[in-house]
């Protein structure tokens, strides 16, 4: 299942064991298809003025889902800026993921009674997550918590500073923490071959003295194993593990990017042809375990769920202007108050707090 050196992939999954937990198997191929569809959905709102610039994940939702689905409710989960399946799967509401990315920073507000209350939000500036998640899992390993830190980035952050370094922390103090690399190849318009010289990122652990591995980005049960492995061996005291998850970003980097000038057409077509969700779709039919009837049900559900959390973010409630400085400080300093006073006067429509 892991290999030290590139994945070769296939169109099709590899064949799967005997002991293969299938009904996992099909609730991960229902998230994956519910968040394409609320993808595709977030698309087409930003397009349309309702939403704010927005990252696809499109070609990324094996990844997701497979992190969403090996976290425990004791765990912590650090993202980037593709992680809509894991946050949905942690208990976040498809409509607060809507609100966060239509400039609504309630959308932040996790259910209290869910895992996803013990996560970070989401984090757009590049690698800095991972120092603040090494930080997470060493207050984890203080405590003696049976807990582990699941963070994660894009193949372009693995050039910042603050990935070695909370690799490098993680590795000399031993820390409960995961760092999985979604290389989709391109960080922004930067391909992979311009990122780093190491033929993998996954070697990039040896400087750290920790575990590291490859993994096929498009391959769910792979992901799921990976990171069940991983994972255990945080929550057991045994160390830290980065996981590249080797994929292809089939979107363009966000809806402010237009990938056609610097990706190849027949690049993209490759990539479509080993992409997640068919590849588990057929080797569910393959194995008996789905048919074209739960899938016409199942997308028609994916349809009203995604539906239903449009309509609730469309119509909440636009955001008072105080919030800006409601949520900084236990007290409002002094100086603050009268900017405060002078807000309160606004409505959210003055300062652009209402969807378009």
């Amino acid at each position: 299942m892991f290999t030290s050196t590139p994945y070769d992939m296939h169109h099709r999954l590899p064949d799967l064991p005997e002991n293969t937990d299938w009904p996992r198997l099909v609730d991960g191929y229902r998230h994956m298809t519910l968040i394409r569809t609320f993808d595709k959905k977030a698309v087409n709102l930003q397009r349309t003025g309702k939403l704010g610039t927005y990252a696809s994940c499109l070609g990324a939702e094996a990844i997701a889902t497979a992190g969403g689905m090996a976290l425990q409710d004791d765990d912590v989960f650090v993202p980037y800026y593709r992680d809509h399946a894991t946050q949905y799967l942690r208990g976040v509401p498809l409509h607060l993921i809507l609100q966060y990315w239509g400039g609504d920073e309630r959308g932040n507000a996790f259910p209290a009674e869910t895992p996803a209350a013990r996560d970070l939000p989401n984090c757009v500036p590049i690698a800095s997550q991972l120092t603040q998640a090494a930080g997470i899992a060493t207050k984890a390993k203080l405590d003696h918590a049976k807990a582990a830190v699941l963070a994660t980035c894009g193949d372009g952050a693995t050039s910042r500073g603050d990935f070695h370094e909370a690799l490098n922390v993680a590795g000399v103090w031993q820390l409960p923490l995961v760092v999985m690399v979604n290389n989709n190849q391109w960080a922004i318009s930067v391909p992979r071959s311009l990122q780093t010289a190491s033929d993998t990122i996954a070697q990039k652990a040896v400087a750290a003295g920790i575990e590291g591995f490859q993994v096929d980005g498009n391959d769910l049960p792979a992901l799921l194993e990976a990171l069940d492995y991983a994972l255990d061996k945080a929550r057991h005291g045994k160390g830290a593990t980065l996981i590249e998850a080797v994929s292809y970003r089939l979107s363009d980097h966000t809806t402010a990017d237009d990938a056609g000038r610097y990706r190849k057409a027949s690049d993209l077509h490759a990539a479509w042809q080993r992409e997640p969700v068919a590849r588990l779709r057929q080797a569910l039919a393959d194995a008996g375990h789905w048919d074209a009837e739960q899938e016409t049900q199942w997308l028609a559900e994916c349809q009203q769920r995604v539906d239903t959390a449009v309509e609730t973010y469309l119509n909440q409630s636009p955001q008072a202007p105080t919030d800006m400085l409601d949520y900084l400080s236990a007290e409002l300093p002094e100086a603050l108050k009268a900017q405060r006073a002078a807000l309160a006067t606004l409505s959210p429509e003055q300062t652009g707090g209402h969807h378009a």
